[in-house]
């Protein structure tokens, strides 16, 4: 359970916690996207409530607030649905295809390959 400021904490208060908040680590696997801005979500929420880095409430609770509060959650730097599911953006679908017929176009088919080698095996 989130400690009692964090509970309290407003969209405004995490709004104004971002525009100065700065993190210069990895960042987590769990962010949260503030004015365009992608942040760690769990140490954003205790900079907002103004309270220790010790502090008992998790990156789960962390991301259940932000979420409440109407903000974009990520996982590993991917988006999640709204059943809280993560996404896959198109264009990184694309990319994955894309590579995909890249290996199969161009070059003899394996159907081709192989009938070749029968053909020179029987001369």
């Amino acid at each position: 359970m989130p400690s009692p400021k964090v509970s309290a904490l407003t969209r405004e208060q995490i709004n104004h916690s971002a525009r100065s908040f700065r993190w210069n680590r990895q960042m987590p696997k769990w962010s949260v996207i503030v004015e365009g801005r992608e942040l760690p979500a769990r140490p954003l929420v205790l900079d907002a409530a103004g309270v220790p880095p010790n502090d008992p409430t998790n990156s789960h609770q962390a991301v259940a607030i932000l979420r409440e509060k109407g903000f974009e959650i990520r996982y590993q730097g991917r988006s999640l649905t709204d059943d809280g599911a993560v996404s896959a953006s198109e264009s990184e679908f694309e990319q994955i295809l894309g590579r995909l017929r890249g290996c199969c176009v161009g070059g003899p088919s394996l159907i081709e390959m192989r009938e070749r080698e029968h053909r020179d095996d029987k001369e």
